[in-house]
C-alpha cells in the first residue's frame, strides 16, 4: 500500500511540474508574439497619455 502511495504523490509532483512548466511557456510565447507587441506597446504607454 505504501508503495502505491509513493508513486501516487511522485506522479503527482512530477506531473505539477510539467503542468507549471508548460503554463510558464505558454505565457512566454503569448507575451513574446509578434502579434501582441502592438497590444503591449500600447499599454505599456497608457500612463504616458495625456487625456
Amino acid at each position: 500500500m505504501s508503495t502505491t502511495y509513493e508513486w501516487l504523490a511522485q506522479f503527482a509532483q512530477s506531473a505539477g511540474t510539467i503542468y507549471c512548466f508548460m503554463f510558464f511557456l505558454a505565457t512566454l510565447v503569448y507575451a513574446l508574439w509578434p502579434k501582441n507587441s502592438v497590444r503591449f506597446h500600447d499599454a505599456a504607454r497608457m500612463p504616458l497619455r495625456e487625456d
